[in-house]
């Protein structure tokens, strides 16, 4: 194979998986405490015989930008929000401990609390339940207190548990395929009393629509110019083998 067409295909696969990631921010500008991911090139060497003189594109392992998304107050007593840095621990669909910045919190029929994903949030002793209550405030620390169903004194408070809330390096954290950031040693993290939680306020997505948008541009702009040079690239090959074939 030409060298020049391994190059120019190489860029082009690499533009496509930047393209795939960059639709995906898209695509959950509105999903609750969403997490960009983002793509860089990296210029390598075309390894062979000779002196390489000659470089591919290949894609760096994609990053996260854990900036804070927008807050929108909603008044709902299940949403809550970080304040500043901190995660929410809850149980991933391996089982496993992971964090998320989603505070959209729902009670199922059983009683279980669980992110608008479906996830169970992890408490002192595990997973945390509610019963039913007539009122339900988080404080700031994550303390769930109620006012259990028919108690005849509303203003009574019962401090049922508390939302395991983590504060960590971000370095040591890393967002995988379940969209859930984990630790990269794998261990589960110990509860910080330094979280700041605030109810009734959601944290939106962190995506720029408007960088997102023009990123897709760019990149399909570099799509197009990385066919074309393919194109190029096979269209000289041909005239070079009738002038071959002349000779």
């Amino acid at each position: 194979m030409d060298r020049s067409f391994y190059i120019a295909m190489s860029g082009a696969k690499q533009t496509l998986l930047a393209q795939n990631s960059n639709a995906n921010n898209l695509a959950n500008l509105h999903t609750t405490g969403f997490k960009a991911d983002y793509e860089w090139f990296r210029s390598r060497p075309v390894l062979g015989d000779g002196y390489p003189t000659r470089v591919y594109t290949m894609i760096e392992p994609p990053g996260t930008s854990f900036s804070v998304g927008t807050l929108q107050t909603t008044g709902r007593n299940l949403d809550v929000a970080i304040n500043g840095e901190g995660l929410i621990a809850v149980k991933g669909e391996d089982g496993k401990e992971a964090y998320t910045r989603a505070g959209d919190l729902r009670i199922t029929p059983e009683g279980f609390l669980r992110t608008g994903t479906g996830l169970q949030l992890i408490g002192r002793n595990g997973p945390i339940t509610i019963p039913p209550s007539e009122k339900l405030t988080i404080g700031n620390d994550g303390t769930i207190s109620i006012v259990p169903l028919g108690a005849g004194n509303v203003t009574t408070l019962q401090v049922l548990d508390r939302i395991k809330l983590v504060k960590p390096d971000m370095k040591d954290m890393e967002k995988l395929g379940d969209g859930l950031l984990h630790t990269k040693n794998g261990k589960p993290l110990a509860a910080s009393p330094n979280v700041d939680l605030t109810q009734g306020v959601l944290e939106g997505s962190n995506v720029n629509a408007l960088v997102a948008m023009t990123q897709m541009i760019e990149l399909e702009r570099n799509f197009e110019l990385q066919t074309k040079v393919m194109k190029s690239v096979n269209d000289n090959s041909g005239a070079s083998a009738k002038l071959m074939q002349m000779a």
